[in-house]
């Protein structure tokens, strides 16, 4: 059994999903909304898989202080759980650990693999629409035959990395991340897979890619992700072409 921690962040707004906000027709407000939305469906994905689900989440000192509310994030983070899996017991919640996101990935894959003997673990965020169980339950496939398994996303980026022993974590999420995981994994000396890419959703260019691609399987009736689905539909995105030029619009 895979552990798959999501390394997710409350969905407040002006938090998260900022590029989304800066390069869409979406506000701040609703890029949040999109942000919670994909946090509920990579969680629901783990818990339809044969994965184990494990939340990350920062602590107060952790978020700027203009993000801080009475509510904390761990408490946030299970009222979601809660309400989308219609309960927490199945699912773990620990806290992140790093200054980086690479330190507390690492930090979290280290500590399970070694300290508590899983004999795999993955790191996904809630940035990636198509991460589903059939996604997931593959990648444990491949992780019993190689020790690094990672799913492209566009522009170099990353939506899922599976290990089953460490590796050099020090900047290796940063931006390329997909070469840079995959160069870490040789440089191990760990055999290095991959999943098919999938397309993410950080910002207005991702969205030229994620949007039509939920519109086309919603139209073809093909799984798609519940919340981030309903949540293209109800607020009309779409994707047009005006003057040679892609942009991205709603109702």
């Amino acid at each position: 059994m895979t552990v798959v921690v999501v390394m997710a962040q409350p969905p407040r707004e002006g938090l998260v999903a900022t590029g989304i906000a800066e390069s869409t027709p979406l506000s701040t407000a609703e890029a949040a909304d999109l942000y919670e939305a994909l946090f509920r469906d990579a969680v629901l994905a783990v818990d339809r898989s044969g994965g184990e689900l494990l939340v990350n989440y920062p602590v107060d000192d952790d978020l700027p202080a203009e993000h801080r509310t009475d509510t904390a994030p761990e408490a946030e983070l299970r009222t979601l759980v809660a309400d989308t899996l219609g309960g927490t017991g199945d699912a773990r919640f620990e806290r992140q650990v790093g200054s980086s996101f690479g330190a507390r990935a690492g930090n979290t894959v280290a500590h399970l693999l070694r300290e508590e003997n899983a004999h795999s673990v993955a790191v996904v965020t809630p940035q990636a629409p198509l991460l589903s169980r059939t996604v997931i339950d593959s990648a444990a496939m491949k992780l019993r035959t190689n020790e690094v398994v990672l799913g492209p996303s566009t522009r170099g980026r990353t939506y899922y990395a599976g290990f089953t022993a460490p590796i050099d974590f020090d900047g290796a999420f940063e931006a390329p991340s997909l070469p840079t995981l995959a160069a870490r994994g040789r440089d191990a000396d760990r055999d290095v897979e991959f999943l098919e890419s999938s397309p993410s959703m950080v910002d207005g260019a991702d969205l030229l890619d994620a949007v039509p691609l939920l519109r086309a399987r919603f139209a073809a009736e093909r799984v798609v992700p519940d919340y981030t689905a309903a949540f293209v539909h109800e607020h009309g995105l779409d994707v047009v072409v005006e003057d040679g030029e892609e942009r991205v619009v709603r109702d």
